[in-house]
């Protein structure tokens, strides 16, 4: 006669006994996070397109150990569907609902291993090239035409393409380009603004970038125009001459806040007396200090997004605001064609990605389209000059 033996802890617990407590916690956090998610309006199993299916109830084991973390992570691991996942996030974010690890509660999905940080200029390289540094095939088949990886305008614009270029063309007219003046891009991708403001407008450009995928594609886009692409971070930047007008499309996400002030001198340095800073940025609601943990893990490790009061404060008496416009809006219609172009194109892709990381992006476009449309995120246009016009002004001016 065989006699089975179960394994036991040093505590001589049974492997039984200690699944007893996950076990517990786990429909804990179902009870918990299903009625939360009611209250947004979403059921659970439910037949409308913004409704969420659990395809493996290890699902609730990771939102009670990771909480929003753990849904999102979830997500891109296939233990739950949805047929519109950017209408169910913004759900989500429009209800203010909570998750956090052990009682399924926190601000969704952003609170979950927030750390402050310095962002230095290795650390910022570095996080910046970890969004970018993927291959470029991938934001040809993303971004279209205009190689533009920052918010359309789409004001009339009948696709993608066409509002790219509303867009670069808007800001072009904010900064009042005229030919013959020396502009400076700073973070200026693949080249698509310095292109079309050389094309369009008869200007001369200095682009600079961190990311080598973006640097060596964007010279050969840009080959026999006056742009001067440069592999470098702005804080190396020490022209002796001044520029007419400083755009920074998107750029602002990667400086940090503790690098804020600093980064707004710098364009002040920069700046002619009579020149214009336009600075397009993502935006929080509110001021914090903390990077979002779900974003920092998949996409872009230590970014954060500037809060209004922030930017006034990093920009006071160094650079007055002129002009500042929210374009929210425009950001939840860009995301979607990224993804539209992105998934049509996925075929192609497929080989050199895999399925994991077809879910993880479509995660990241996706959530992103519902907090703009939820109005969790803002998108800004600020147009600054340089603050003392009135007076006699030199260059290189007092930035301090």
């Amino acid at each position: 006669m065989e006699t089975t033996i179960t394994p036991s802890s040093p505590r001589g617990e049974t492997n039984e006994e200690r699944r007893f407590p996950r076990r517990f916690l786990a429909n804990h956090a179902k009870r918990r996070f299903d009625g939360q998610v009611a209250k947004a309006g979403i059921e659970i199993n439910g037949s409308r397109p913004f409704d969420l299916r659990v395809v493996n109830d290890g699902f609730y084991e990771q939102v009670i150990s990771r909480g929003a973390v753990g849904v999102v992570e979830a997500y891109v691991d296939g233990y739950w569907e949805t047929d519109q996942l950017d209408e169910l996030a913004a759900k989500l974010f429009s209800s203010g609902i909570n998750f956090r690890p052990g009682s399924v509660l926190t601000r969704w999905p952003y609170s979950v291993g927030l750390r402050l940080f310095r962002n230095g200029k290795h650390r910022s390289t570095l996080q910046v090239r970890k969004r970018f540094d993927l291959q470029n095939d991938l934001y040809q088949a993303m971004l279209g035409r205009s190689m533009v990886y920052s918010c359309a305008s789409w004001n009339g614009a009948a696709d993608l393409d066409a509002a790219q270029d509303l867009k670069l063309k808007r800001i072009a007219e904010k900064v009042a380009l005229r030919p013959g003046m020396r502009v400076l891009d700073v973070g200026c991708g693949w080249g698509g603004f310095a292109k079309y403001a050389v094309e369009n407008y008869g200007v001369s450009v200095v682009g600079i970038t961190v990311v080598k995928e973006q640097y060596q594609l964007g010279r050969t886009l840009c080959a026999g125009l006056p742009i001067d692409l440069r592999f470098q971070d702005y804080r190396d930047l020490n022209d002796d001459r001044p520029f007419d007008a400083i755009v920074g499309i998107e750029v602002l996400e990667h400086v940090g806040y503790s690098n804020y002030r600093a980064f707004m001198s710098k364009m002040c340095r920069l700046l002619k007396p009579d020149g214009r800073v336009l600075l397009q940025t993502v935006a929080n609601n509110t001021s914090g200090l903390f990077v979002d943990a779900r974003v920092r893990r998949n996409i872009f490790p230590t970014g954060m997004l500037p809060s209004a009061r922030q930017v006034v404060i990093a920009s006071e008496g160094l650079l007055d605001i002129e002009e500042w416009n929210n374009l929210s809006e425009d950001y939840d219609k860009t995301l979607l064609a990224w993804f539209k172009n992105f998934d049509a194109d996925w075929p192609e892709l497929r080989e050199n990605y895999g399925e994991h990381f077809y879910r993880m992006w479509k995660c990241y476009l996706l959530t992103f389209a519902g907090s703009f449309r939820a109005r969790e995120n803002q998108l800004w246009q600020i147009v600054f000059s340089r603050a003392g016009r009135g007076t006699e002004l030199s260059f290189p001016p007092t930035c301090d």
